[in-house]
């Protein structure tokens, strides 16, 4: 209550401020998990979520115990960095080792899911997937649509419709390069 008119308050925000909504909260958290990345090309995070419950979250890094991209630097064949566990696996991973189910949950992604996390999500009943940044790759797009996952790209707060999101590029897709590393690292 605002102790001035007896009304409800707005905890001390402008009057200008907006609720983000639900997947604005949860890609908002994935933005956070990916500070954690330790992959020298590029942060992503992925936020897994049911019932508007965090059931696991993953970046991209070197699986435990491995030296990090961060520290030695990023072990490239054929233009991929095969240090690294994608964000997607890694949340997969964590759910995993912690006897988390996810069927049936949505995941939350900095970028589009490669065709690798791709199936790994639809094998483990992932129903819908929310991303931001596009990572052009037209066969998990495909794979997702045979499975009936649900795809929505969320753009950018104050992104118009069509405007490419931060770091991609000028066709609005991310570049090749830049979307492979992945992983918890400790």
């Amino acid at each position: 209550m605002d102790a001035t008119t007896g009304k409800p308050g707005n905890g001390g925000r402008p009057p200008s401020h907006r609720r983000p909504s639900w997947d604005e909260y949860f890609l908002g958290l994935a933005d956070a998990v990916a500070a954690r990345s330790t992959c020298t090309r590029r942060a992503v995070g992925a936020v897994i979520v049911r019932d508007r419950r965090i059931l696991a979250t993953g970046y991209n890094g070197s699986p435990p115990g491995f030296p990090h991209c961060l520290d030695v630097g990023c072990l490239m064949v054929d233009g991929h960095c095969v240090r690294t566990v994608h964000a997607e696996m890694n949340a997969v991973v964590q759910a995993a080792l912690h006897g988390v189910s996810i069927k049936g949950a949505t995941v939350y992604c900095t970028s589009f899911p490669c065709l690798h996390c791709a199936k790994v999500l639809i094998g483990a009943g992932v129903e819908r997937v929310v991303y931001r940044d596009p990572y052009h790759d037209p066969i998990a797009e495909e794979f997702f649509a045979q499975a009936g996952v649900k795809v929505e790209r969320l753009q950018p707060a104050g992104a118009a419709p069509g405007q490419p999101a931060a770091g991609a590029g000028a066709s609005g897709q991310a570049p090749e390069a830049a979307g492979d590393g992945a992983g918890h690292a400790d």
